[in-house]
């Protein structure tokens, strides 16, 4: 009777674990189990990756709201060499916290992928087990919920490479600016680092899915219109590709330049007027790329509803006027310029009115 007890005990063993004659049931159920697990496990991933999308573009806006707030300071007030490098010291935190959520992007990215995986071996073990106990297959499961869109997973290389390299070129602009620094070239420095950083940081979110494409078409229109005006004026020698860069910044300076303004690397009235100008007064195709850049500032104004004048490619001072109080009501300083800041507001304002068409809510 002794040697029987260690053979029901293994024979209890085998059954629970699928191994005995007839048995096929207990395993199936195992799986089946697993199954389950496996499926609350991916769906508890992909709504921890919603968050980090969530996180992400909300701290990636701040940023870029902050590089905004930081460059209206620099060119709309009289600042010291100690204040632009306050600036900079004072964008350290919240590029920190961008940074941050990219890190838990990825790691809630991961670990989806470890979920999709882990669902997929639980499926073909239930798959396994039901054929071993002469099973039919087990119906396909409900589809999990459709993926929120991943930061990412659509974003160019150049788009990347762009983020990067503006952020070295402004570290190292920030870096070069010393108390013996020339009030004038130290914010320049500042500034023009600013925008290119602010303008590829746009981008980024926008192809992360954080902005729909309508949203971001409207910035890069404009900018594709100001850097054909450069282009056909003589002052931009570079791609027309819609990005704010640090080639377009310098190519407005140079025009400031040669016109003897301000050099801030934005648009404002007084640059508009020297750029149609020098167009005007090439003639031809020239002066309908003067009329081009400035109607894309009128309507967009338009869309956004405080441009109601006509899109006549004429800049008045109404339109400065109403780029003012689409900034302020934005909750950006009151230019009337049409820099990185104005080009931001865009973007902002689209993303803030529900849009008539179906998109994915993101950052």
């Amino acid at each position: 009777m002794r040697a029987r007890v260690p053979i029901l005990l293994l024979g209890g063993i085998l059954a629970v674990t699928g191994c005995g004659s007839g048995d096929g049931d207990a395993r199936v159920t195992v799986a089946e189990r697993q199954l389950a697990d496996a499926q609350e496990a991916l769906a508890g991933a992909q709504a921890e990756l919603a968050g980090q999308i969530e996180a992400f573009c909300r701290t990636g806006s701040s940023y870029v709201t902050a590089l905004d707030r930081y460059g209206d300071l620099i060119t709309g007030t009289a600042p010291t060499v100690g204040d632009v490098k306050e600036a900079g010291a004072d964008l350290a935190e919240p590029r920190s916290q961008v940074v941050t959520s990219i890190e838990k992007l990825a790691e809630a990215r991961q670990a989806v992928a470890d979920a999709e995986k882990e669902l997929a071996e639980a499926a073909a073990a239930l798959a396994s087990a039901r054929a071993g106990a002469s099973l039919p297959p087990a119906p396909s499961p409900s589809p999990s919920p459709s993926k929120p869109p991943e930061p990412g997973a659509s974003v160019a290389d150049t788009t990347v490479s762009r983020v990067r390299q503006a952020d070295a070129d402004f570290t190292a602009a920030q870096a070069g600016i010393a108390d013996q620094t020339p009030l004038r070239q130290a914010s320049e420095r500042f500034n023009s680092a600013a925008v290119a950083l602010e303008m590829s940081w746009l981008d980024l979110l926008g192809e992360a899915g954080c902005a729909t494409e309508e949203q971001r078409g409207q910035a890069r229109d404009y900018t594709l219109a100001v850097q054909k005006s450069l282009s056909t004026a003589g002052y931009y020698k570079a791609e027309v590709d819609g990005v704010y860069g640090p080639t377009t910044v310098d190519a407005v300076r140079a025009l400031q330049k040669a016109h003897g303004l301000t050099e801030t690397g934005a648009v404002d009235k007084a640059t508009d007027a020297a750029l149609q100008s020098d167009l005007r007064a090439r003639g031809g195709a020239a002066a309908d790329e003067a009329i081009a850049s400035t109607a894309a500032v009128q309507q967009t104004l338009k869309l956004a509803g405080f441009w109601t004048g006509p899109v006549d490619g004429t800049w008045t001072d109404e339109l400065t006027e109403a780029l003012k109080a689409f900034q302020k009501d934005l909750g950006i300083e009151p230019t009337g310029t049409v820099d990185a800041a104005t080009i931001a507001a865009v973007e902002h304002a689209r993303a803030a009115k529900p849009s008539p068409a179906p998109s994915v809510s993101p950052p």
